[in-house]
């Protein structure tokens, strides 16, 4: 019996051997991928026993003395502990499910156009946004959204409207603006992938469609839909691993006196208390239960997946 799993091992090495010898190109190019992950994603991970010590920078990580779960009761009893969890939530399903399907549509209105050029232009413009930096664009909406100086309260004045409303001090305008903006910047760059996907999809199935009369909706959603669904399902599987990472860059510029209530989550309160506060251990705390959450998140909607849809990452 062992000398028969001897022999498998030996034939598994040896076709993986052959492999990389066929496809030495392809290995050679994964190789910084796999660098930068175990640089900047696994060696990083060690920083975890922060969340149990007494950090101190004179006896250093390993030398600070341990304090069990102590940083973890400390931020569930703290009075700000439902409020971060709840405005978490609410900015990472309106990010990680409400925005979902915009990529989508724009992917198949984008794969519908028939002229190479314009098709090309399309989608050049609406992913250029993601590559713009967040506090140009804030920067951008703070001058658009001015009180009587802006060009939204202006033309509002223009049509006999208030002009001195100042959006971004008002809580109620945070939502929808956070979400129209992250819309805009990320929607197009989002869209790329499910393009990528529709264009594995089988021509001939099109061919066949329209002899038997179907027109282009009745195509996108017999057609397309069901040829990318193995793409929307991991992708949307994924997404919900961030429903308690709601994003630090935008909402931290976007947060005023006014908003505060709503707009402080637990990856502005991260930053906030750890670098600004100098609490490493607590902040450290406070990001590993976002990540913890998120692993479990993610491996029941893939387990629920699977059960539905037989779409699953694993």
């Amino acid at each position: 019996m062992s000398s028969i799993v001897k022999n498998q091992k030996r034939s598994t090495a040896a076709l993986l051997g052959r492999r990389i010898w066929l496809h030495g190109a392809l290995y050679i190019m994964f190789i910084p991928c796999v660098v930068y992950f175990i640089l900047f994603n696994y060696i990083p991970m060690a920083g975890i026993v922060l969340a149990f010590k007494d950090f101190s920078f004179r006896k250093g990580i390993w030398g600070s003395p341990w304090v069990g779960f102590d940083y973890f009761k400390m931020f569930f009893n703290s009075y700000d502990a439902q409020r971060l969890i709840r405005n978490t939530l609410i900015i990472g399903f309106m990010k990680c499910v409400l925005e979902f399907p915009f990529a989508i549509i724009l992917a198949l209105m984008i794969n519908e156009l028939r002229n190479a050029r314009f098709k090309k232009i399309s989608q050049t413009v609406s992913y250029l946004p993601h590559f713009m930096s967040s506090v140009i664009i804030i920067t951008m909406l703070q001058r658009m959204l001015a009180p009587n100086t802006g060009a939204i309260n202006q033309l509002i004045g223009a049509l006999g409207g208030d002009s001195s409303t100042f959006y971004l001090m008002e809580k109620k305008y945070f939502l929808p603006i956070l979400f129209l903006l992250d819309l805009w910047k990320n929607m197009g760059w989002d869209s790329i992938i499910f393009l990528a996907a529709m264009s594995g999809v089988d021509p001939a199935l099109y061919e066949a469609s329209q002899i038997d009369g179907c027109g282009k909706l009745k195509r996108m959603w017999h057609i397309t839909l069901p040829g990318i669904r193995s793409t929307i399902g991991v992708l949307f599987i994924l997404g919900v691993g961030g429903l308690l990472s709601s994003g630090f860059d935008q909402i931290y510029l976007l947060r005023t006196p006014g908003n505060m209530e709503i707009a402080d989550t637990l990856d502005v309160y991260v930053v906030r208390t750890g670098i600004s506060g100098g609490q490493f251990g607590y902040a450290t705390a406070i990001g590993l239960i976002q990540g913890v959450v998120g692993l479990i998140l993610v491996m029941l909607s893939n387990k629920i997946s699977k059960r539905i849809t037989e779409v699953g990452i694993w």
